[in-house]
């Protein structure tokens, strides 16, 4: 499966933060979003049909949020194993015929009569996958990290830009920024309530999200059976799930990062992947802004993905699936997010909808999503280097991660 790395994103990799993200901190709050009773209340004239990238657990599952909803059919489904094809066909009454398999399925896929694509594949391939989808004619759904590395995120913003000029929806699967409590807090801190801001902290703590699994780490299959613990597939721990915290403190900052440093390490993981299981960092934002990063993900305890910024009249605490306030000069109460992992998911559903029916192609996720996206890999580079890394250095470095696909099926 090749990854387009031709003359334009090397390019692209030549632009400065802010010239890269300019539209970026706009775009974050500018996006439409519908509430989940609209979500369950809505019925297309037509149902919008649907391929799914990736047919394994978090696939299948959101696959049954979109039919749920109404306006959608699933009509075709692509995967790297034939198993994982099979079974979400036969699950969801698909065509013999419209289930594919091997690395090139996706691409068999795009070819039929589709209106949109799901992208659920392993965070590796979605630049790939996504951008294919878009260069298809089809409107596309991805779901976070959109990438693992410069190349990726800059692949994507390519191609949300050209899916707005082909009159095409290209939308970003983040909970958070659907979230009513989310958005009108940090709305209240772009609007000047906490003063002017100064430090604060993104946490993800949790237990072995992927568990521990023996395998064969020299194998290319079984690499991409688990990948959710090889770092080149996922992007290592703090890009596939610590992005969620990273997400919002970009959002709240409004701003990408100058400068990371930290460490990490793996001492409490165990199994054959490779992920590490904490990571620490210090980022530096413009206006002097400090941001104290940390993330474990392993064994029992404490729980939390949360974000808390610190101004000179308040502040803003946020946490997923918990409360989000403000205190402060100009309090605000705001309330528990509750079941945000999947209220997140089926609002995000109902807004690309309502997107493609109403012809709304401005594509305000991608800009912050790629904003944050790349806000792990600096932070992740800084980590494995063990020193400090800005944000132009990372950009003009461009670096690629690999992944051996020769031993896999066409």
């Amino acid at each position: 499966m090749s990854r387009n790395s031709g003359a334009k994103q090397r390019a692209g990799a030549t632009l400065g933060r802010r010239d890269f993200l300019a539209a970026a901190g706009a775009a974050a709050v500018s996006v439409t979003i519908l509430s989940p009773k609209t979500v369950r209340g809505a019925e297309a004239n037509s149902k919008i049909e649907l391929g799914l990238i990736g047919c394994g657990g978090r696939g299948n599952w959101i696959a049954d949020l979109f039919t749920k909803h109404g306006g959608f059919k699933f009509v075709a489904g692509a995967d790297y194993f034939e198993d994982k094809a099979k079974g979400f066909g036969d699950r969801l009454q698909i065509e013999a015929s419209r289930r594919y398999s091997g690395l090139n399925g996706y691409k068999k896929l795009l070819e039929g009569k589709l209106d949109a694509v799901v992208v659920e594949s392993p965070p590796f391939f979605h630049p790939e996958h996504a951008a294919a989808g878009a260069e298809a004619g089809k409107h596309v759904y991805v779901a976070k990290p959109i990438a693992v590395d410069v190349p990726g995120c800059l692949l994507h913003a390519e191609a949300g830009k050209k899916a707005t000029e082909k009159k095409l929806v290209y939308l970003v699967d983040f909970q958070t920024r659907a979230n009513a409590l989310y958005q009108e807090a940090i709305k209240r801190v772009h609007n000047g309530d906490l003063g002017k801001l100064v430090n604060g902290e993104a946490v993800y703590y949790c237990g072995d999200t992927w568990g521990n699994p023996d395998y064969n780490n020299t194998n290319a299959e079984e690499r991409l059976r688990h990948w959710g613990v090889d770092k080149v597939l996922s992007g290592d721990i703090i890009t596939e799930q610590n992005i969620h915290a990273l997400d919002v403190a970009t959002w709240v900052i409004d701003e990408a990062p100058l400068r990371a440093i930290g460490s990490y390490g793996r001492k409490a993981r165990s199994g054959s992947g490779d992920v590490n299981d904490h990571f620490g960092a210090v980022y530096n934002f413009p206006n002097d802004v400090v941001l104290m990063f940390s993330s474990k993900q392993y064994g029992q305890g404490y729980d939390d993905i949360g974000c808390r910024m610190f101004g000179a009249r308040g502040t803003i605490d946020t946490h997923y699936g918990g409360g989000v306030s403000i205190r402060g000069a100009v309090a605000y109460k705001g309330g528990n997010t509750g079941n945000i992992f999947t209220d997140g998911v089926v609002t995000n559903i109902a807004t690309f909808h309502d997107c493609i029916t109403n012809k709304k192609f401005e594509n305000t996720t991608v800009a912050p999503s790629v904003r944050s996206n790349l806000t792990t890999v600096l932070g992740r580079t800084a980590c494995y280097k063990g020193t400090a890394v800005t944000w132009d250095e990372m950009m003009k470095a461009n670096e690629k991660l690999e992944f051996d696909m020769k031993a896999l099926k066409a």
